[in-house]
């Protein structure tokens, strides 16, 4: 007489390893195709804070920018690109651009970038009754 044991065997199957695989290989090669980009949007944004601090005209921020874009590697905006505006006494500077990534035959993925150097504006208390 065999003894069987009630416990049920669980696992994962050979398809279903190399499903979760596929799965994880796409969103790695999806992660590894989005880091630049996010990279160069933060290169961006600590530029214009750099270009800001060390300028006190549109022209110089501009100039200052692309300088800091030569050395950062920057490609995607240039320094014609700013929206500078004059909010009080402090010049602002802000940036929205896109970028599209290539996945797999006409399909492509778009990604808008955008940043300034101004403060969040505070947020509402709410009315007290």
């Amino acid at each position: 007489m065999k003894l069987r044991s009630k416990i049920r065997q669980q696992g994962l199957s050979l398809s279903g390893l190399i499903f979760w695989l596929a799965i994880a290989g796409m969103v790695g090669v999806l992660g590894l195709k989005i880091a630049p980009t996010v990279s160069e949007y933060m290169a961006i944004k600590k530029a214009i804070v750099t270009a800001k601090a060390g300028s006190s005209t549109p022209s110089q921020i501009r100039s200052l920018f692309d300088r800091q874009a030569e050395v950062e590697y920057i490609e995607s905006i240039t320094g014609k690109d700013l929206d500078i505006a004059k909010e009080g006494d402090v010049l602002e500077v802000s940036f929205a651009y896109q970028r599209k990534i290539p996945l797999v035959g006409p399909a492509s993925l778009v990604i808008d970038y955008e940043g300034t150097t101004s403060a969040a504006p505070p947020a509402k208390k709410p009315a007290s009754k």
